[in-house]
């Protein structure tokens, strides 16, 4: 996130889109509330009816997979309207002259047909947030689970740099990460472009940098991700470890996945459960839950945060950084002669100029937002106040393509997935609770009443969904739009990523786990 969670209660008008924030993030979700009760608009684009749409200033209903069509006649409108700031333009970004010219033709009409919403309030929508003093968007995996993500981002992006809605209190372009310490991941070279604090691996300097310190040679190519590697599975790869990740139940194409890790020949998960993915390892190795730790967590909005032991954890419970060393000592790697969480996380700070300033100590009471880059620095709660990072916010020309598949007459029904307020992730954890299995018993397929007039099919029936073939029970719910279905991800009994992930974003091979055509069948009564 750009700006911190607090921050949230400040601007004039927010955009959230692709974030069914009061379920995914109810905490944070308060201070949207809160700017409500303060005056703030809201203006919220999601396919479905979700909470955040009932208390919104303008919803907009888009169809799934059509978010960069909206934000390209949203810039037109601004562009048009002379709702751009022309100072913040010139100062401080570059590729503006090629932007303004290109979004001259998407019109909110040329949107319209596209988005499925009226053109009226998709202009009523650019001028509330080109107007707006202190502009704020809000979006999560709604945007970025598409082929087109990167895209969908880049989009976003231009419409605060045009707006000079960024650098500022209550302004920003701020995602919310879908788990609670995926952004430390991140920093701690979680993904494969990067070494530790975001120090690209193709950078000769960064190379050396980390060949030095992990005491062998490095190379500087980038990494490959998960969907690559579970491809070269049993076919260039034949050893993985998975730690601390259901993947079976929350990757696309359950079938692929299964038959990928059954084809290694050796298959290790480090996890706090027995879980479906830990059912299929060689190996699992018993890890310690959150409360049985020391260690680190950053958040969403870049906060380091100690995490302190409570209870000892049961029977040979492990920290993951323990286990993940041992591995490595008996692997004969040099570098993991850690004692403790401490020593981990100091090494991180001597390696990631963005920690730099921070150590164990100096995280005592998780005050501190990074980049922290000296001792004496008080951290950086607003990103991109004076300049950014690269010199010059570029605006990015881009266009809009249809999602990896479209609805026709075989499949003639849009299915997007998400997650639901009272089921976390795979319910890994939420799953072994009596007291959210009363609140949320099983899975269910959420369609339009008056589809199900259209389609014969009745609320409480179980239906197959094919495009694969998966059966679930439906429930009637106007928060569905009309042709467009949607079920969770959390219940492995109702494996609904065996349909999804036909597409992967070319940049970063994040699978379209939102858009999906599918075809819904009656199963007669026995």
């Amino acid at each position: 996130m750009s700006n911190p969670l607090i921050d949230m209660q400040k601007p004039d008008v927010i955009f959230a889109i692709g974030t069914n924030m009061t379920e995914c993030h109810p905490v944070a979700a308060t201070g949207i509330k809160k700017a409500l009760a303060k005056g703030s608009k809201l203006i919220v684009a999601d396919p479905r009816r979700i909470r955040l749409a009932e208390i919104a200033d303008l919803y907009l209903p888009i169809r799934v997979g059509s978010d960069v069509a909206l934000a390209l006649a949203m810039a037109h409108v601004i562009v048009r309207e002379g709702l751009v700031d022309l100072d913040f333009v010139a100062d401080r970004t570059t590729g503006a002259e090629a932007f303004f010219e290109h979004v001259g033709r998407f019109t909110p009409e040329w949107a319209s047909k596209i988005c499925e919403v009226p053109a009226a309030d998709i202009e009523t929508a650019a001028l509330w947030y080109g107007k707006a003093d202190k502009g704020a968007i809000y979006y999560t995996l709604g945007i970025t689970e598409h082929i087109c993500g990167v895209d969908n981002v880049q989009s976003l992006c231009n419409l605060a740099l045009m707006t000079g809605h960024i650098g500022r209190e209550g302004t920003g372009v701020n995602p919310m990460r879908g788990q609670n310490n995926i952004q430390g991941a991140g920093d701690c070279g979680a993904v494969p472009a990067n070494f530790p604090g975001f120090q690209p691996c193709n950078d000769p300097a960064s190379v050396e940098k980390f060949s030095k310190a992990y005491g062998r040679q490095i190379d500087g190519e980038k990494g490959i991700t998960k969907v690559a590697a579970l491809n070269l599975c049993g076919n260039g790869i034949h050893a993985m470890i998975i730690n601390g990740e259901n993947t079976v139940v929350s990757d696309p194409d359950r079938h692929h996945c299964e038959h990928a890790l059954k084809s290694l020949d050796h298959l290790v998960v480090i996890d706090i459960f027995m879980t479906d993915t830990a059912e299929l390892a060689d190996i699992v190795l018993p890890a310690t839950s959150w409360g049985e730790t020391d260690g680190v967590q950053t958040n969403t909005e870049r906060r380091v945060q100690r995490l302190r032991k409570a209870v000892e954890p049961p029977g040979e419970a492990k920290p993951d950084w323990w286990i993940v060393s041992e591995i490595g000592k008996r692997l004969g790697a040099h570098g993991f002669e850690y004692e403790s969480a401490k020593d981990v996380f100091n090494e991180l700070c001597e390696l990631s100029p963005i920690y730099n300033g921070l150590d164990w100590d100096r995280i005592d009471k998780g005050e501190y937002q990074w980049p922290v880059p000296t001792k004496d620095h008080p951290g950086t709660p607003i990103l991109h106040i004076n300049e950014f990072k690269n010199g010059r916010g570029v605006f990015k020309v881009i266009g809009y393509r249809d999602p990896a598949e479209v609805i026709n007459d075989e499949f003639p029904v849009w299915l997007t997935t998400g997650r639901r307020l009272q089921a976390y992730h795979t319910r890994t954890q939420t799953g072994r609770s009596a007291g959210i299995d009363y609140l949320l018993a099983e899975e269910s397929l959420e369609v339009n009443p008056a589809d199900l007039e259209a389609w014969g099919l009745k609320d409480g029936q179980t239906c197959k969904i094919s495009s694969g073939s998966l059966e679930i029970k439906i429930k009637a719910t106007e928060i569905s739009p009309r042709g467009t279905v949607f079920t969770s991800f959390s219940f492995a009994d109702v494996p609904v990523n065996i349909l999804t992930g036909s597409g992967y974003d070319p940049i970063t091979d994040t699978a379209e786990l939102k858009v999906c055509p599918v075809r819904l069948e009656a199963i007669p009564d026995v």
